[in-house]
């Protein structure tokens, strides 16, 4: 076993158990091995592949089912070298049908998944908050479940299943979905976008499988505290540091263009140290001067 395999069997075990017996998990969304660097360094314990901020990040597009599944291994696997916190993929619809799905869960399993997140919508998708959704027959996204479950080859892989049904078909019929993907065999279900407090809070009551709440700034699902979702096992924050990230570089650069100077930005920057710190360039300098001919534990030819 190799190392890489260690991490994944041992994030992907603790991934399940901390599903299965609680607490509250919050989970904020990575785009980037750096943004899953920084959201491990402040302490949180799982990090969430967001499908959208790949599309918005690395392709500068919204999140519309554009990024390809070797795009999605990609950053995948650069994740996984990066942290070794529980990764949460977010594989849009599976990128093709329940064939492609069996693909999609060994591709992205072998680049470091820990869970693998499957939704309901036709292909192109949508962002789960985004008018004009639809969704596929409920037989044909069981049919999906069933491939991405056979198809796992550590059988701790977590298998996610979201539904979209709550904007084309309502409340009931999107429980009745999840319910259905959870007999299939989903782990985790994912009903998207409730539309009110009280179906928010409904949800953990009526499926017996760990439930996912999306918390998204301006989407349709309102914002509760953590403390009345603690019946979820996941709340995932998928757009935080993105949103940051964005909010952050309009200030600093808008700044630097108005003044022509670095000292107007100064509190928009991290300071060179800082992110050295976090990209572990003090590390690479450890390994840089043990590899050195110099070194005396390097043998002599």
């Amino acid at each position: 076993m190799s190392v890489t395999d260690h991490v994944v069997t041992t994030t992907t075990r603790a991934l399940r158990t901390r599903l299965a017996e609680g607490p509250l998990l919050v989970v904020p969304g990575a785009a980037n091995a750096l943004a899953a660097r920084v959201i491990e360094d402040t302490g949180f314990e799982a990090v969430y592949v967001t499908g959208a901020g790949i599309a918005n990040s690395f392709l500068g597009i919204p999140d519309i089912g554009m990024v390809t599944l070797t795009e999605l291994a990609a950053h995948v696997e650069a994740i996984r070298d990066a942290v070794a916190l529980p990764l949460i993929v977010d594989a849009d619809t599976g990128f093709g049908n329940a064939l492609n799905v069996r693909r999609t869960i060994t591709v992205l399993e072998r680049a470091g998944a820990d869970a693998v997140q499957l939704e309901d919508q036709v292909s192109p998708k949508k962002c789960g908050h985004f008018e004009g959704k639809q969704i596929i027959p409920a037989a044909e996204m069981v049919q999906k479940i069933h491939a991405a479950v056979d198809a796992r080859t550590n059988k701790d892989l977590v298998i996610i299943a979201r539904t979209d049904a709550r904007a084309v078909e309502g409340f009931e019929a999107a429980v009745d979905r999840a319910r259905l993907y959870a007999e299939a065999g989903a782990d985790v279900t994912f009903l998207e976008a409730p539309q009110t407090r009280q179906e928010v809070l409904a949800v953990p009551g009526l499926l017996n499988v760990p439930q996912v709440i999306n918390l998204v700034e301006g989407g349709r699902t309102p914002q509760l505290s953590l403390e009345e979702l603690s019946r979820f096992r996941i709340a995932l924050f998928a757009n935080v540091a993105l949103q940051a990230s964005i909010k952050g570089m309009q200030r600093a650069l808008g700044a630097l263009r108005q003044t022509g100077t670095l000292a107007a930005a100064a509190d928009d920057i991290a300071p060179w140290t800082e992110r050295q710190r976090i990209v572990r360039k003090p590390a690479h300098d450890a390994l840089e001067a043990r590899y050195s001919p110099e070194s005396p534990e390097v043998p002599a030819s």
